[in-house]
Formats: C-alpha cells, structure tokens, sequence
C-alpha cells in the first residue's frame, strides 16, 4: 500500500515538474506540434507567436539520425482601423448613386460653378495635406524668393503624428524646391519650412491662411498648421473647390502639383521625389491642378483640377477609405460626366 502511494506521489511530482523546449521536443512523435507561447500587442496589433517543433532526418557516419528542432513563427492580427471624423458624425452611412467609397464629393463647372455632383459637401471635416494647397497659394502670392536657401530645423520635426520624412535637420534647399515636394509629394517638413520662413513666422503664416480662407468665402475653414498633421485643420468640400479655383490660376502650383516627380538638391545631396497621385501619371488624365492628403482622422482625400470632354471640372473626394479608393471614385466620376450630355446640349 505504501510503495503505491509513493508511486502516485511520484508520477504526480514529474506532471507537475518544469519540461524544456528541448526536452518536449525530444519526447515528441509528432511531425510538428504548435505551442503558444506569447500574446502582445504592440501600435493596436495583436501580435501571437507561436513555436513548433519539427522533425528532421538526416545521415551522419552512414547512420540515420532524427532530431527535433523548435520553429517559431508570428501570426499577426491587425486591429480594426481608427475611425475618421466623418465615420464619428456617421456620414459612412450616406448612399449615392455612384457608390462612392467616399463620405464626401463634390464636383463643379470650373467656368459656371454649376455643381454637378455633391454628398456632404456642407460638412466641414479635417483635410490633412490638402492644407498644402492653401500653404503653397500664401508662399506665392506674397511673392517670396524662390531661390532663396532655407534650412530644415528640429521645429519642422513632427511630433504630433510622428511621420517620417526624408529630409534631415541641416537640410538645406531653396525655397522653390521645398514647394515643389510639399505639393508634388506632400513632403511635411518642406511645408512646415515654408510656414516658418514667413515673415512673422509660422504663427503669422497661419494667420495669413485664415485670412485668405475667410477672403474667399471658405466659411467651413479653420488651419492650425501648414502641413494638415493637425486634425484641428478643416475645411468643407465647398470651400476647397473654391480653394482648388484660384489656386489653379497660379502657374507654380499648377506646374508643381501635376509633377510626376522630380530631383532635388538637398545641400549637395540629390534627393528623388515622386507625386502621391498616380493620376497625373496616366495619359488618359488630363491634371491641371491636384493635392492629396491623408491622416487618420480625415481618411483619404484629393482635390483635382481636369478637364472631362473639354469641361474643365474641380472635384473633391474627402474621407475615403482604402489607399486607392480616391483616385477609384475619381475614375468612377469621370465615366459619370463622360456619359452626361455635353454642356449646353438639351
């Protein structure tokens, strides 16, 4: 009776005792077990990582040898994505014809203003990088020297959304170039250079945004920066095509803007820069202005100017999702006014 109690206690000491990896896998039969050994989340990811063990065969000295060998590997599950500020005022929930992948569009006669297309163009909603466009317009028309040599400092670090940019501090460029990446490839840097180099500094540049905003009627519209890493930058679709209408009447941004890329001198250092809308690449297009933008809380956007059977039109895309949704709703938008009749016909 007693050698049976100390046998129990001793089978029940060697489940309960600490086994190796190593040890496991040497007692294992199977070709490959599966083991979770590890649960993180990391950046709103979860992250498991898992270890398997596999059987290996091979020939040492003519004789056969099998061994077992612990294998890890990560499945990673991506978390839903955040939600932008249209989703949160639930204009995921408006239907139009087109089934846009956008919250918002709109779409107008650059020459009549006529509006041929809108889904909650009223609604006033962050614009991330289309600010651009409004920077690029301020540095312009105050007639800047475009030559002039401006440097990247740490106060054009981002330390809001924490992007990364190309562009070191000590960089040194003119000020031309460093328009031409802030509205070819929504460089933030290059654009929050431009902001401090006004007269008066970023704050009065700001301030000079605001007040060509409230100039051209854009009443929906508020800048806090002039990159649009803020959320707190808004404007509603109406007032961007407003934007988009005298921003296209000055050569620079449209030459700029509708660059498929471009090489720059970086203080001896020549960087290559491509534009973030693939449209302006395709021949079938025809760009006379365009800006991008993207930040979580805005989704994706494009404003555009182009010309549709020779309709010169502006159209604006706001919060869509998907990294190729915009350019999708503008291509679907085009086959649209293609099939209307023609201005001035019926």
């Amino acid at each position: 009776m007693f050698k049976l109690a100390l046998g129990a206690l001793v089978s029940l000491l060697f489940v309960l005792s600490p086994v190796s990896e190593a040890q496991a896998a040497g007692r294992s039969h199977a070709s490959a077990k599966k083991h979770v050994i590890k649960k993180a989340r990391k950046d709103a990811t979860e992250v498991t990582i898992r270890t398997r063990t596999v059987r290996h065969v091979s020939v040492v000295r003519g004789r056969r040898v099998v061994t077992f060998r612990p294998v890890r590997s990560a499945n990673v599950i991506l978390a839903p994505a955040a939600r932008s500020a249209g989703d949160v005022a639930g204009l995921n929930l408006t239907r139009d014809p087109l089934a846009l992948a956008s919250n918002v569009a709109l779409v107008l006669d650059q020459t009549s203003s006529e509006v041929l297309f809108e889904k909650n163009a009223n609604v006033a909603l962050p614009i991330a990088s289309i600010t651009k466009l409004m920077t690029g317009l301020i540095v312009v028309q105050a007639q800047q020297d475009m030559n002039e040599m401006l440097s990247i400092t740490e106060e054009d670090i981002d330390h809001e959304k924490h992007t990364h940019s190309r562009l070191a501090v000590g960089s040194r460029m003119t000020r031309g170039d460093l328009l031409h990446i802030a509205l070819m490839s929504s460089e933030n840097r290059a654009a929050s250079a431009l902001g401090r180099n006004y007269p008066g500094g970023i704050s009065a540049f700001v301030a000079a945004m605001n007040a060509k905003a409230k100039q051209l009627g854009m009443n929906d519209t508020h800048y806090v920066d002039s990159s649009g890493l803020s959320s707190r930058n808004v404007a509603s679709a109406r007032d961007l095509a407003k934007l988009a209408i005298v921003a296209h009447q000055e050569p620079l941004l449209r030459e700029y803007s509708t660059d498929t890329n471009a090489e720059v001198d970086a203080g001896g250092r020549i960087m290559h820069y491509s534009n973030t809308n693939r449209l302006v690449a395709n021949p079938d297009w025809d760009i006379g202005l365009q800006k991008t933008g993207f930040i979580n809380e805005a989704g994706r956007c494009l404003v555009m100017q182009a010309m549709i059977q020779g309709r010169a039109v502006i159209m604006v895309f706001l919060d869509s999702k998907g990294k190729l949704s915009r350019t999708a709703d503008a291509g679907r938008m085009r086959k649209w006014l293609e099939a209307l009749k023609p201005p001035g016909i019926g």
